[in-house]
C-alpha cells in the first residue's frame, strides 16, 4: 500500500481547490467545502473543511434522524442554533449531535470567514426534518425524496 495516499499534509489541505455549495434549501447557505476525508479514500464519515462567509449560513435549520455529526470551529465565529436557542459559536468550540437529536444550523454573524472542520456520518438510509421550511427529506442508496411535513401522516392515529 502506497501510505502517502492517507495522509494529506497542511500544503496540500492549503492548496486543496474549494467546492461552492449552495444548499437546495436555502440559497443563503452558501459556502466552500473541502473535502478532505474523500481525499484519503474516506466514505463512510464524510469529514470537510467549510468556509462560511460574513452574513452566511453554513446549512439549513435541520436534524438527522439516523445519521451522527459535529462542528469544531477553527477560526471565525457565528451564532449557532439548536432547537431554536442560540449560543455564540467560535474559534475552539465544538457541537455534536447524536442521531434524532437536535435541530441545528450555524449563522456566520461574525467579520472574517468562518471556518469549521465538519465532520458526519454517510449511511445509505437517513431520514432529516428541515423545520423552517416544513419538509422532510428521506434519503436511500443516493434516492432523495423530499416531502411536505404536513402531509406525512402517522400510522399510529386514526
Amino acid at each position: 500500500m502506497d501510505c502517502h495516499k492517507l495522509l494529506l499534509k497542511a500544503e496540500e489541505i492549503e492548496n486543496m481547490p474549494g467546492e461552492r455549495r449552495v444548499h437546495f434549501l436555502n440559497p443563503n447557505a452558501d459556502r466552500i467545502r473541502k473535502a478532505i476525508g474523500d481525499a484519503v479514500g474516506l466514505s463512510k464519515i464524510g469529514i470537510h473543511l467549510v468556509y462560511v462567509e460574513p452574513g452566511r449560513d453554513s446549512t439549513e435549520y435541520h436534524k438527522h434522524y439516523q445519521e451522527e455529526e459535529c462542528l469544531y470551529v477553527l477560526s471565525g465565529k457565528g451564532k449557532l442554533i439548536i432547537e431554536g436557542q442560540s449560543f455564540d459559536f467560535e474559534k475552539g468550540d465544538f457541537v455534536g449531535f447524536p442521531a434524532d437529536s437536535a435541530a441545528h444550523s450555524v449563522t456566520n454573524e461574525g467579520k472574517e470567514t468562518l471556518i469549521c472542520l465538519v465532520m458526519g456520518q454517510r449511511l445509505d438510509q437517513d431520514v432529516a426534518d428541515y423545520p423552517n421550511q416544513g419538509k422532510r427529506l428521506y434519503r436511500n442508496n443516493g434516492k432523495w425524496d423530499l416531502v411536505d411535513l404536513e402531509s406525512i401522516s402517522d400510522p399510529k392515529k386514526p
